[in-house]
């Protein structure tokens, strides 16, 4: 059937920063802003990504036929970049390079992806079914695809038949003590790197050095720890890979590789590729893990598609189920499900479509033996590489999880982010929002709350009824959290009303807060904190019936797990597998709950008591835009690395720590302190390794002189004239979203109607991880972000030739922060902290050997002292913003460079 016979009837509108456009039969007209709302309100037209265009119009309610739903649809578990061009990239059509061409385009490209539908393609099973729910649910796209989708002849499979069920194995034995040979390492490094390819000295050189980190321990709690930098485009994932994948085959172990970011993870699993070249022996080899909240729940789609969500939120629970018939892992976070999906939906019902409540029944759901957590955790079990990040290694060992199963050898990549990571996973927060997430998972379903979420008491009725001290136990739970914060706590305690004893502290935290923390006039209306120290009397005596409530509920939570360990210990006739399983799951969740409530009531004990040297203890309001929104105590390690090294670092027999910018802002010692080695009683190795680029010829520093900090007009003026000056490829970076948000509103148009597309974090409702696939996959696009892109964003070659930074990233100065410098050298300490940020942001800029960029800082203010944060020999100039604007046109101009293998190499005849 031809394109033409199957074209819809219906208009397409699109809308950017530079005009709008609807496109209907062959005609293309330009709207006004109101026009536009009025057809999109009355007629159901074709767009591409509806809450991005949706908040161009000024018309958050804006709906249709989206182009990415349909997509979602067809092929689920596919990837498509969410722009015109990742369109036709998909559907094999040529791009439109004009806004106004887009509308037409994208009624050819609806004709393209529904052509798909008049024959068989690989998702074709379970599409009709899935067609007729939506149709139930109304969705705009159902009575279009309804309409092609011919009814198979048999049933289809639907979700719940279509996944494999995992098995029961024999558990693994313990690794073998096995010392690797350095010239079977360089052969398994060379058979990564594939037969032809340069051999390349550094990458050897620390594929050897690494390979330290898997030689047997000498003794208990004393790991062979190894700290190697290796600068970028030394090849470290391979590098580290060769002794890793040798010693798992060898010993019979897993490692476990831990990254920060999830980009390093998807890259990871591209680079064991390599390794496995076979699907299937990579699926059983390589494992990717990552914590429960971010898979999907299949009870909890269960309920969704039963009648739990209604609306648009149904709509998103069916495109989810189509996924997961086909996704790799049910990874709903950067996994195989499109991160523009969520998005689509503004974030409606996902969350509940995940476990992030703790709810898991376990055996006890019905789809435990297909669930894809317990999947993946039974699959790392056997697997030789498991690729995980820093937040869940730690809970893992902190919480005790998995213990049978514990890895013995680890590699932390990004190792300069395990101090953060730490930071945040063995900090305590005694919270309203924390407070209120373990009543609900303890009381259950209040008021006119909906969905699966079940109490305790319903959770665990079968062990009350058989246990009388456990029954009794549960209730004493259940009973002492009624004095937790519920539904309605922030309002009740700004206007002086708080109803028990947590609200009532949280009211005493609230009130010192405003008393003692300082606005700053930048940044007014955002969060408050002052120190935890001479605590007022209202906080003191708010605090005492506080500890008595949490002491209430915490005993009975010890009681209780004591009673459930006794309950599996005698083993009664109804404690089949299922039912074990259950209640071991209960004794996991209920003891971290239980190590919560205890960290809570140490935090009390230090209100109106003596200080822990240890520990930094503040009073903090959270607010977004003078807009409250969480109220608490706060407690963290002074040094984080302590319990890192204690629960981590001293259970492993060996650990690789390694990074591109280990050692920035500092030295060696500065890098050991980061990452925990001074904790250990035996010494960690070092080995450094330099970038083989040539930043001297490739990159450029210019810092802008003219510039005053705080005039908004002139940061926007800089911005767009930079932007325009190197035709897009420019990664904008703010140490403030306020400001952020101010540039973007001032200078998208401009750049619209240049044809240089802009995209933001924090303005576009976009995920950060789609942003930087669009930006990657457009060289003329830009994309302004804050920390987040600031490390870990991985875009090669000409889509990234500029980086711009707002001003020097000092550190925000926070009662933490101020603890933290007074011990660490004060000036020295945040110099330490520039430099690294300084380094990571440079790094961004030059991914490849042939890559060329400026990196352009919009601050006179900028000390000479911190110039050491960049590579060796790269040229550092202070030049007005004319001359800025004039090298950027000079060296990156799209016009000179577009058409050739690599961007105009910088030469010394370059400079001024």
């Amino acid at each position: 059937m031809s394109l033409d016979v199957i074209r819809l009837p219906h208009p397409a509108l699109h809308a950017s920063h530079s005009g709008i456009w609807m496109a209907d039969g062959d005609d293309t007209r330009a709207l006004s802003r109101g026009e536009a709302i009025r057809l999109a309100a009355d007629t159901p037209v074709i767009l591409l990504n509806a809450p991005l265009i949706g908040q161009r119009l000024g018309y958050a309610e804006l709906s249709g036929l989206d182009l990415l739903e349909l997509f979602a649809f067809l092929h689920p578990a596919r990837f498509m970049v969410p722009t015109p061009k990742g369109v036709a990239d998909a559907c094999g059509m040529t791009a439109p390079t004009r806004d106004d061409d887009v509308a037409a385009f994208l009624r050819e490209a609806t004709a393209r992806m529904l052509a798909v539908t008049e024959g068989e393609w690989p998702e074709r099973e379970g599409a009709w079914t899935a067609a007729q729910s939506l149709t139930r649910a109304r969705w705009a796209w159902a009575p279009v695809v309804s309409a092609r989708i011919a009814k198979p002849q048999q049933n289809e499979r639907w979700l719940f038949a279509r996944l494999p069920e995992w098995e029961e194995v024999a558990p693994r034995p313990a690794p073998r003590s096995v010392t690797l040979d350095e010239r079977a390492v360089l052969d398994r490094l060379d058979r990564l790197t594939g037969a032809g390819a340069e051999p390349r000295a550094g990458q050897r050189a620390y594929a050897a050095a690494a390979s330290a980190a898997f030689n047997p321990r000498a003794a208990r709690d004393t790991p062979n720890l190894m700290l190697a930098e290796a600068g970028t485009g030394i090849g470290k994932t391979l590098g580290y890979l060769a002794p890793a994948s040798l010693w798992a085959e060898q010993a019979g172990g897993a490692v476990w590789v831990s990254t920060y970011t999830k980009a390093l993870q998807r890259q990871l699993g591209h680079e064991t590729r390599r390794l496995y070249p076979d699907r299937a022996l990579r699926k059983a080899k390589v494992v990717t893990r990552k914590g429960r909240e971010n898979y999907l729940c299949l009870l909890n789609l269960e309920d969704a598609l039963q009648g739990g969500f209604a609306g648009r939120a149904a709509i998103l629970a069916h495109l989810v189920a189509r996924w997961a018939a086909y996704t790799d892992d049910g990874d709903m976070i950067g996994g195989d499900l499109p991160g523009w999906l969520v998005a689509l939906f503004r974030r409606n019902g996902s969350a509940a479509l995940t476990d992030r409540r703790g709810e898991c029944v376990y055996a006890g759901c019905p789809h435990y033996r297909k669930c894809f957590i317990e999947r993946a955790a039974r699959a790392s079990a056997e697997a030789d590489v498991v690729i995980a990040n820093h937040a869940l290694v730690m809970v893992n060992a902190a919480r005790g999880r998995e213990l049978a199963t514990r890895p013995t050898r680890y590699v932390f990549d990004e190792g300069h982010h395990l101090f953060d990571a730490a930071d945040a996973m063995f900090g305590t927060a005694l919270t309203g929002s924390e407070t209120i997430e373990l009543r609900r998972w303890i009381v259950g379903p209040e008021g006119t709350s909906r969905g699966r979420r079940r109490g305790l008491q319903a959770r665990l009725s079968d062990v009350a009824s058989y246990d009388e001290q456990g029954g009794r136990a549960v209730s004493d739970i259940v009973g002492a959290a009624q004095a937790l914060a519920s539904d309605g706590w922030l309002s009740r305690v700004a206007e002086g009303q708080p109803f028990g004893a947590i609200e009532a502290l949280l009211g005493a935290v609230r009130g010192l807060a405003y008393a003692r923390a300082e606005e700053r006039g930048a940044d007014a209306g955002y969060g408050l904190e002052t120190e935890l120290a001479e605590p007022s009397p209202e906080l003191i005596e708010a605090a005492a019936p506080a500890a008595q409530a949490l002491d209430a509920l915490v005993r009975p939570m010890v009681a209780l797990g004591k009673r459930l360990e006794a309950v599996l210990a005698e083993g009664p006739d109804w404690l089949d597998g299922q039912a074990r399983a259950r209640v071991e799951g209960a004794i996991a969740s209920l003891g971290w709950r239980a190590e919560t409530v205890a960290a809570w009531l140490a935090l009390l004990a230090r209100v109106g008591g003596p200080a822990d040297p240890r520990f930094v203890d503040w009073l903090a309001v959270d607010r977004v835009e003078g807009r409250e929104f969480d109220i608490g105590l706060h407690r963290r390690w002074l040094d984080p690395t302590l319990p890192f090294a204690e629960t981590v670092l001293k259970g492993a027999h060996g650990a690789l720590v390694t990074s591109a910018t280990l050692t920035a802002g500092g030295d060696w010692d500065t890098a050991e302190a980061r990452v925990g080695a001074p904790h250990l009683p035996r010494a960690a190795g070092r080995f450094q390794v330099e970038s083989p680029f040539d930043y001297a010829a490739r990159a450029e520093v210019v810092i802008v002189t003219d510039v005053k900090r705080g005039d908004i007009p002139a940061l926007a003026n800089a911005y767009a004239r930079l932007v325009e000056a190197s035709e897009g490829g420019a990664l904008g970076l703010f140490t403030a979203i306020r400001r952020l948000r101010a540039v973007h509103a001032r200078v998208a148009d401009r750049l619209a109607r240049a044809g240089l597309p802009l995209h933001a974090q924090h303005v576009d409702p976009v995920d950060t991880g789609t942003l930087v696939d669009i930006f990657r996959d457009d060289p003329h696009a830009s994309l302004f972000g804050t920390d987040a892109l600031r490390d870990g964003v991985d875009v090669p070659g000409h889509s990234l030739r500029l980086v711009v930074m707002e001003g020097v990233p000092w550190p925000k100065p926070t009662v933490l922060h101020a603890a933290r410098r007074l011990g660490g050298g004060g000036s020295a300490y945040d110099d330490r902290i520039v430099r690294a940020r300084l380094a990571q942001a440079f790094g961004r800029l030059i991914r490849r050997g042939n890559d060329a960029g400026l990196f352009v800082l919009l601050s006179a203010a900028m000390p000479s002292r911190l110039l050491d944060a960049f590579p060796p020999g790269v040229k550092v100039t202070r030049v007005p913003l004319d001359e800025a604007v004039e090298r950027v046109k000079r060296r990156l101009s799209t016009g000179l460079n577009m058409g050739h293998d690599a961007p105009r190499r910088l030469t010394e005849t370059d400079a001024p």
